[in-house]
């Protein structure tokens, strides 16, 4: 594990780089570094602080020592849709041909329904109150404090697109997404089934449970390291799918994928690495494997974190193929917790330097000039993605 010790040094620079940032106040998005800290509060007041300090996420250079060695390609170009291993994408993103498929390419039929909190076993729903957020634990700076959420209802959408070339009866590999729906995905579809790229995929595109982070029910959803998430999937949400869209999926974990970006990718992967037996293809941008699972849980206390720390150097390599991107602004710093855990940048190179030492199938992007999620480098990429995770299935 020498190139995780290496990388320790990347996490520093990136440090340093956002130190000048930092000090100018610029980073605390409104509030004073005092008052953002929650200096002078009592534990309950500091629960409730609105606006915690954020570093302005500094422009991370590619060859920065300890990041993993990757090919550098021409600018506008996208790494072959065979290829395993680290790319570098150059700073300008056009979208892909397939992003802009015209009438002549046969389209999907796309099927929305919702689902209530009030009818799932699973999630019957919280939400963190408006314009609070938490505070760091005194004991432990790794674990947030969070009063202030609480029990809510919420009514989340539903997309499938089915495709044009699906037929009735048949078992339909499938791909899961996050924070649907998911246009972008169904437009890629249906130029790479109608150019025979991709077999006929059933595409499940599930809105999360709202908010954001710690404390609100998307987090909940998505930055759990457990099989939880995956579990109301395959018992909620898959059954109303084929009821509502009248399509059968396939139980076959080689014609299951899952997709995301930012915690909806982290979640991608939680769903596959804790589920195997579900799902064996994976597709994110700027993947949260950061530290913000809430709440916190002594077994896995750096949440998604320790994907790359202990549990894919620690475990049997898993039957998982995985796509990854992160941009060089991504997120670096966004919230109060300083432990070391939530440079996305650095965790998506740690990621890939440790599915390298495993032995794993994986493609990794960085992007230059993109942000975090960055919608142009996702019309750019995503065609290609999808080929990538898709490469060797065959329907049984």
């Amino acid at each position: 594990m020498a190139g995780l010790v290496v990388l320790a040094g990347a996490m520093a620079a990136a440090q340093a780089a956002a130190a000048q940032t930092a000090s100018t106040g610029g980073a605390t998005n409104g509030a004073s570094p005092v008052a953002a800290s929650g200096a002078g509060q009592t534990p309950a007041a500091q629960a409730t602080t609105a606006n915690p300090i954020r570093m302005e996420a500094p422009t991370r250079d590619p060859h920065t020592p300890g990041y993993v060695a990757a090919t550098e390609l021409p600018d506008g170009a996208v790494p072959a849709a065979d290829a395993d291993g680290n790319f570098i994408l150059g700073p300008t993103h056009t979208p892909a041909p397939e992003m802009a498929a015209g009438d002549a390419t046969p389209h999907g039929t796309v099927v929305e329904f919702t689902m209530s909190s009030a009818d799932s076993k699973y999630y019957p729903g919280i939400a963190r109150e408006k314009g609070t957020f938490g505070t760091p634990d005194p004991e432990n700076p790794a674990k947030l404090i969070v009063t202030t959420s609480h029990p809510a209802p919420y009514t989340r959408r539903v997309a499938v697109y089915v495709p044009n070339a699906y037929v009735p009866g048949t078992a339909a590999p499938f791909i899961v997404g996050a924070d649907g729906p998911d246009r972008m995905l169904f437009t890629a579809l249906d130029a790479l089934i109608a150019e025979h790229k991709l077999p006929a995929i059933v595409a499940i595109s599930i809105g999360n449970g709202s908010g954001d982070a710690q404390g609100s029910e998307r987090g909940l959803e998505y930055d759990t390291m457990s099989g939880k998430y995956a579990e109301f999937v395959e018992n909620e949400v898959l059954p109303r799918v084929e009821a509502e869209a009248k399509v059968k999926l396939t139980h076959d974990p080689d014609g299951r994928a899952t997709t995301g970006g930012s915690s909806g990718g982290s979640c991608a992967l939680i769903m596959a690495w804790y589920h195997p037996e579900w799902y064996h293809r994976v597709l994110t941008y700027s993947g949260t494997y950061i530290n913000q699972q809430w709440p916190w849980n002594p077994e896995t206390p750096q949440g998604a974190w320790g994907f790359h720390a202990h549990l894919i150097p620690e475990s049997a390599k898993k039957p998982i193929r995985l796509w990854m991107e992160v941009g060089d602004h991504d997120l670096y710093l966004p919230n109060i917790l300083r432990d070391g855990m939530h440079d996305w940048v650095l965790a998506n190179e740690r990621m890939a330097a440790v599915l390298a030492a495993k032995g794993y199938h994986y493609q990794f992007v960085f992007a230059e000039n993109a942000g975090h999620v960055d919608r142009s480098v996702r019309a750019q990429t995503l065609p290609e993605a999808l080929e990538w995770v898709w490469r060797g299935y065959s329907k049984h």
